[in-house]
């Protein structure tokens, strides 16, 4: 015993200090940052070290200047941003040049609407009361200012990029180059002025393109017409009645021919009886119809008897002329005597109707091309209001989608309506008006995608070619370039580039001069766009000994997909970054969109594809899956993410989600992503507190760590393979929650809890807390700059609190180049079995603590039973350090019953178990373990350990 007073030792302990907080407060603190970030100039900065390095160009597709950012916004620019920030710490040169989409309806629209509100700034005046030269100013406002909203919200979420060199369609020398693209493809003969069907929306006046096109329920009237036929082969045809059946009965005044098929068996059916209440089908008419399809027909009907005369094959209509049903309504005054042919058609079908298809040439594809082939006119029976026009007698004015009532009563005035009714079907919708749209053919340009110039093939090639991720992409752009049309460019609105092309009125050919082309270029380029509405316009670019009333100077505007495909040339050529770019990255819905649209116009002007790899998300959904609306409530805003949460918790939920998949988010998910966020950021906060005063002296060769140091070192190394192979093949998925689960699981819970007690109570040059803090510095350089990318703002803060500056950086770092000697797989796979056993010394840990037996685990020395071949692995004491025990028993012996089997370990392991036992001794004040030793060490520090004593001694007083 002794007389020395207790003592506090709390003075002598190694304890965490750090300025780096517990709270991130990152709503208050991000704004700062960015701040800081600009005062440096750290983007020129970044650009100027890595002037000698090779290009990484992953060439943003534009938003469209409309209104704030929604979350499907955020998820992909923080996805871009990840990639380029990551691919900078690479040792590349990410140089990113983010742009907007500025021109196109949806801005068109809004203009408008001001014009048509009487309250409006306008007075409700309209929009043809102005110049087109008016108008479009007022579209570029309207699209400015956007464009400066999001630009700064885009910040906001820690976005890095040339945002003073920002893209936009709508600058001057974008609109040149937009027409001088427009240029190539007229001076290489693929552009074309034709007729054709195209999808037409009636309330905007205007074409669509697919991309500009959703798809919604929608309620159709149907109808069962038929034609008589007057001239067939075979005599018992003459008389019956071809039957159809149609979605759209509007288009019967449009019908001008008939389509069977030639192997598809069709029965000439006798009515014999009718269902009861039946008014519109008689006892002895006949019926052509497909053989496969004559019972759902007598149903739809309300056929209550009926007899089959002949069957026979598709070819026997070879030849046939039928009667327009209309053809004796009262109400046309004999507009409708034409004959109607019968022609084989390869897309006929027997899934649904009759087996035979009524053809309106202007009001479909199929139609379109097989009455032209047999040289049938096209007449243009609906205008672009979609109101019937003159060519359809007795409809002229009534809108179409009105219009069914009275096709109906035509039909049946004339006997030759069947049967009627509604269908709800998925039905094509503009995306900007949510209307219904039709198929009208009008005259458009079109680009060819099989002449000589092979678009479609070359296409295709380029899609072979490319890497994506997920790879199923490929198959889905593929089918889509594989079976499209020729791309339709030109739009009936004023918003845009203009197809600035001439024709000549005598000839109707198109005017290829490349001077005329260069003269509208430099106009462009110094006025913009608008040099083509200005008076006098076609006498200056026509030039001398051209009359300007020769040719119509065309005032279409070309498709806004065409705009931002070929964003590429003066983007990237002209701005001197390597063309093709690395990557293109946007949602799913952009391989029919952007990515098909860039990728059309790169092969048809350049003959290859703009990107080396695409990469596509999906879309952003909310907690139950459901598509985020105002009206349900259901909308997460990354506006009031970042004011309550931070952008670097936005962030963390993108790249810790499947982004090939759909996403979901919400308030739970969010707080979910905090808590995620909590423990990434209490790791970098332990790493720095134990890292107070680290000077590089105090490092030790790999060679002399130990192997749980060597085993930490060596997940460092899987997870930098990890990261470096994806910014290799831009495939992110999963790395992000990898690095959590290291810090969370191999860290936190386990290298962390067993070094504690080294780094607190070893002496400081101690090569235990030596080697420990070693390997601390090596994980703090990794995660910081591993976790900048996705966490920029906090990753800067972990950075520069443990290497203060005033201009420094973490973003200014490249990730650490990990030496290949941290790699030891056969360490890992020993470890792996090491960490199996021990849980078995922790569940039995866990259950003396539940029964009251000890309160801390240094209160046990428990007894670990291993097969002979095990006793190897490890020593006694190192074992009792891995466990958190004050000691530890190996014995080679069988364990007893009761004892707690160690499970998923190697069959050379079996039989390794843990049971409990109390440790013997008293605790020690500084450092908590409970040793025999306690008591007896000295006079002066009778409650300390030996460790502890000679740790006290020898420090400074």
């Amino acid at each position: 015993m002794t007389d020395a007073p207790a003592r506090d030792y709390r003075g002598t302990v190694f304890l965490p200090q750090t300025p780096f907080p517990m709270r991130g407060d990152l709503p208050k603190r991000e704004p700062g940052w960015l701040e800081r970030w600009e005062r440096i100039g750290l983007w020129d900065r970044l650009r100027a070290r890595s002037a000698n390095r090779e290009k990484f160009v992953l060439h943003d597709g534009p938003p469209y200047a409309n209104g704030a950012l929604h979350i499907g916004h955020a998820l992909n620019k923080v996805l871009k941003d990840v990639i380029n920030r990551a691919a900078q710490m690479s040792g590349r040169d990410a140089e990113y040049i983010p742009g907007w989409d500025c021109h196109g309806l949806p801005i068109e629209w809004k203009v408008e609407e001001e014009y048509r509100d009487p309250k409006g700034k306008h007075g409700g005046r309209g929009k043809d009361s102005v110049s087109v030269l008016e108008f479009r100013a007022e579209c570029r406002a309207y699209a400015a200012h956007w464009l400066d909203v999001q630009r700064e919200e885009f910040k906001r979420l820690g976005v890095a990029g040339d945002w003073a060199g920002r893209y936009a369609t709508m600058d001057f020398a974008s609109e040149a180059a937009i027409a001088g693209e427009i240029g190539k493809f007229l001076m290489n003969g693929s552009l074309y002025r034709g007729l054709r069907p195209v999808m037409w929306s009636p309330v905007e006046k205007t074409a669509l393109a697919e991309a500009e096109v959703e798809y919604h329920d929608h309620k159709s009237a149907i109808l069962y017409a038929g034609f008589p036929i007057l001239k067939a082969a075979a005599a018992d045809l003459v008389g019956a009645e071809a039957v159809i059946w149609t979605t759209t009965p509007w288009t019967i005044p449009a019908n001008r021919a008939l389509a069977y098929g030639a192997e598809i068996d069709y029965a000439v059916l006798v009515v014999d009886a009718v269902a009861e209440g039946v008014e519109l089908v008689r006892p002895g008419q006949r019926f052509i119809v497909a053989e496969a399809l004559i019972g759902a027909f007598a149903k739809e009907v309300g056929l209550a008897a009926f007899s089959v005369t002949r069957v026979f094959k598709g070819t026997e209509l070879a030849g046939a002329v039928a009667a327009h049903p209309l053809r004796r309504w009262s109400g046309a005054a004999g507009g409708y005597q034409f004959d109607v042919p019968l022609l084989e058609g390869e897309f006929v079908t027997t899934d649904a109707g009759t087996g035979l298809v009524h053809l309106a040439p202007a009001h479909g594809e199929d139609d379109f091309h097989l009455t032209r082939a047999h040289g049938i006119a096209v007449p243009e029976c609906v205008g672009d209001d979609g109101t019937y026009t003159v060519q359809a007698p007795g409809f002229t004015g009534l809108h179409v989608f009105k219009a069914h009532d009275a096709v109906w009563a035509a039909l049946a005035e004339t006997g030759h309506l069947a049967g009627r009714g509604f269908i709800t079907h998925s039905y094509p919708h503009s995306w900007r008006s949510k209307k219904p749209v039709i198929f009208r053919a009008t005259p458009q340009w079109f680009i060819a995608m099989d002449d000589a110039n092979q678009i479609r093939a070359k296409a295709l090639q380029a899609i072979a070619d490319t890497h994506f991720v997920p790879d199923m992409g490929r198959n889905r752009i593929g089918s889509m370039v594989a079976a499209r049309p020729d791309w339709c460019i030109s739009r009936q609105r004023a918003w845009g580039v203009p197809i600035a092309v001439f024709v000549e009125k005598k000839s109707g050919e198109v005017l290829r001069d490349q001077a005329v082309l260069d003269r509208i270029d430099a106009a462009f380029r110094a006025e913009g766009a608008d040099a083509w509405y200005k008076p006098g316009a076609a006498a200056r670019f026509l030039g001398e000994g051209r009359n300007p009333d020769d040719y119509e100077q065309v005032m279409d505007i070309v498709d806004v997909w065409f705009e931002s495909g070929s964003t590429h040339a003066f983007v990237l050529r002209d701005r001197g970054l390597p063309v093709p770019a690395d990557l293109y990255l946007e949602g799913s819905d952009q391989h029919r969109g952007w990515f098909h649209s860039s990728l059309l116009e790169s092969v048809g002007s350049q003959g290859f594809a703009p990107f080396k790899a695409i990469l596509t998300h999906g879309f952003v959904l909310d907690e139950g899956g459901r598509k985020m609306s105002k009206s349900l409530g259901n909308v997460t805003a990354p506006q009031e993410v970042t004011k309550q949460y931070g952008a670097d918790i936005l962030r963390l939920w993108v790249m810790n989600s499947d982004t090939a998949d759909d996403l979901r988010i919400g308030k739970n998910i969010l707080g979910q992503q905090a808590e995620l966020y909590r423990r990434i950021r209490n790791t970098l906060r332990w790493l720095l507190g134990n890292l107070d005063g680290f000077e590089e002296a105090e490092k030790l060769p790999h060679a002399e760590l130990p192997e749980l140091e060597r085993w930490v070192l060596h997940r460092l190394s899987e997870l930098d393979a990890r990261l470096r192979r994806a910014v290799a093949d831009h495939d992110w998925n999963g790395v992000y929650p990898e690095i959590h689960a290291f810090c969370a699981t191999d860290l936190s819970a386990f290298y962390f809890d067993i070094r504690k007690d080294s780094l607190y109570c070893d002496a400081a040059d101690s090569p235990r807390r030596r080697a420990a803090r070693t390997v601390l510095d090596a994980l703090h350089r990794c995660l910081t700059t591993w976790l900048a990318p996705v966490m920029p703002f906090t990753a800067e803060e972990a950075w520069l609190a443990r290497f203060p500056s005033e201009d420094g950086s973490v973003h200014l770092q490249d990730f650490p180049a990990v030496p290949a000697e941290w790699r030891d797989e056969a360490l890992a796979a020993k470890w792996e079995q090491v960490r199996g056993i021990r849980r078995a010394v922790t569940g039995v840990l866990e259950k003396a603590r539940v029964a009251g037996e000890i309160g801390s685990s240094l209160q046990a020395a428990p007894v670990l039973h291993l097969p002979p071949g095990a006793m190897d692995l490890l020593p006694a004491e190192a074992w009792a350090e891995l466990c958190i025990t004050s000691g530890l028993t190996l014995s080679a012996g069988p364990a007893p019953e009761g004892a707690l089997a160690a499970e998923g370990v190697a069959e050379e392991m079996a039989g390794a178990a843990a049971r409990f036992a109390p440790a013997p001794g008293q605790k020690c004040d500084r450092c908590w373990r409970v040793l025999p030793e306690v008591g007896d060490a000295s006079r002066a520090h009778p409650a300390l350990c030996f460790r502890c004593e000679a740790v006290v001694e020898s420090s400074p007083a």
